[in-house]
């Protein structure tokens, strides 16, 4: 038997071991770090019924008073344990402390007290049809739980992306089953047992582990008892997911990758471009699908742009993910670090200029055996190379140079993906104008990565089907009714 720490499914309100499992490795050292369970198609049968059956229990019952109530106890349940989530989140994915703690553990956290709110304020809608004779029909639109939600959670940000699903499913009424990344299992489980210790009833909140095709993932999402599948990940992924939600048919809500631009004009404040750009580069190892892979400057400042963020690449800190002073952690795996490899070496083989990294991060001990990749950036490549095409998921950019605002913008959107960009400038009307023709869901203007949990995420083109954030989370998980009545005259 491994003396690994074991890390179980969590099913109808109890942890379930499963007949099989996996090691997990710690992304820092490579070293084995937890075995978790491997749910078969057994295990998931079982996830959906006792889901099921809670939609007939108390849960079924609730109001939407008592939900939001339920949402921010939670809220403070969690908050009271926020080293231990941080400590978690950290084993799965080598995150550095500091940001995970200032944000992205907070963040997740906010989510439920985020939307407790949304469903607080949302106004019921009701409308007045005039009928012949001075008679009247009222109608009046109801939100309903749409049933058993499936939900594959992405390992990038794991309890900040999940608990952005969980909050809006369990506040319009609906049960969930969670099937965790196979990377980041840890926070998955914690939120379920923190979820049953506020007062949870059992089989509304079930979170199986496994892989994903032809494993847990393909057993949920193709199992007929779930009602809507959610999935937050790579876009091939994310077409399995809609195919396998056609019988049915079942609504999905899929966000998917980027290959997100940043536009630099002359007239910006160079400085904060330049600190905005870092942080959209290399945050998270560059494991975000928002962060800025192409970066194009105006030739006027591209010089000095591109000295500016290589100081400011050579600058990060890897090293211990529990260390204060640590800026910069590993990739997620060895699969993920040799992609990034490879398409490094592509780019290279291209005939790309390397600014900076390149390849490879040499480590000393204890973190010699991770998965630690340079931050990089290039140049001199078009933009049809495979390095400015293709998502890398990694800390690295591609700096092109511009000399025409409507240059840009085509050269922007010549892209199969539309998630987000951004725009430096410091003309208000030029940089409103140029993200209004940008084809991407979310344009950042002078900043990176502020979001309002009310305002709608989601992507263009191959980066996704579906808005979440605000009502339209609470859109996707309900089923809207209309009542109509009819008023005869008086």
């Amino acid at each position: 038997m491994s003396d690994l720490p074991y890390i179980p499914c969590f099913l109808g309100g109890r942890e379930v071991p499963a007949r099989d499992g996996f090691e997990k490795h710690d992304p820092a050292t490579g070293r084995p770090s937890a075995r978790v369970a491997e749910a078969d198609a057994d295990l998931v049968d079982q996830a959906v019924a006792r889901a099921r059956a809670a939609l007939r229990g108390p849960w079924g019952a609730t109001t939407l008073a008592e939900r939001i109530t339920f949402l921010e106890r939670l809220a403070d349940r969690l908050e009271e344990r926020l080293d231990l989530l941080v400590s978690e989140e950290i084993a799965d994915t080598g995150k550095p402390i500091t940001i995970t703690t200032q944000v992205e553990i907070p963040r997740a956290i906010a989510n439920f007290r985020a939307f407790a709110q949304i469903a607080r304020e949302a106004e019921e809608e009701m409308f007045d049809t005039p009928m012949a004779g001075g008679a009247r029909a009222r109608n009046r639109i109801l939100r309903q739980p749409v049933g058993v939600v499936g939900i594959v959670a992405p390992w990038n940000l794991p309890l900040l992306l999940l608990t952005w699903k969980v909050a809006p499913a369990l506040v319009c009424g609906n049960t969930i089953v969670v099937k965790s990344s196979e990377h980041s299992p840890r926070t998955a489980l914690m939120l379920a047992r923190i979820a049953a210790e506020a007062g949870l009833p059992d089989g509304v909140l079930n979170v199986i582990h496994g892989h994903g095709a032809g494993a847990a993932g393909g057993f949920l999402v193709a199992h007929p008892g779930v009602n809507a599948i959610t999935f937050t990940g790579e876009t091939r992924t994310g077409e399995a997911i809609m195919r396998a939600a056609a019988e049915g048919p079942r609504p999905v809500s899929l966000e998917l990758g980027g290959k997100n631009p940043a536009l630099v004009f002359g007239d910006c404040d160079l400085a904060a471009a330049i600190a905005g750009t870092t942080r959209s580069m290399f945050d998270n190892c560059g494991q975000v699908c928002l962060t800025t892979e192409r970066v194009f400057v105006h030739r006027s400042v591209f010089g000095r742009f591109a000295e500016g963020l290589v100081a400011a690449a050579q600058n990060l800190r890897p090293g211990d993910p529990r260390a204060a002073e640590t800026t910069l952690g590993p990739a997620i795996s060895a699969v993920q670090r040799d992609k990034v490899l490879g398409l490094y070496a592509g780019a290279r083989a291209d005939g790309a200029t390397v600014l900076t990294g390149g390849g490879a991060l040499e480590m000393p001990a204890p973190f010699t055996e991770g998965y630690w990749v340079a931050p990089t950036l290039w140049t001199g490549l078009p933009d049809d190379a495979e390095i400015c095409r293709r998502e890398v998921f990694g800390p690295c950019a591609h700096l092109s140079i511009f000399d025409d605002e409507d240059e840009v913008i085509a050269r922007a959107n010549a892209s199969e993906f539309g998630l987000a960009a951004t725009v430096w400038s410091g003309d208000a009307a030029r940089a409103e104008r140029v993200a209004g023709r940008l084809e991407s869901g979310t344009v950042w203007i002078n900043c990176w990565r502020v979001r309002d949990e009310r305002a709608p995420f989601g992507g263009f083109k191959r980066s996704g089907i579906g808005r979440e954030g605000g009502v339209r989370s609470l859109d996707f998980y309900s089923e809207l009714k209309t009542l109509c009545a009819y008023e005869p005259a008086r």
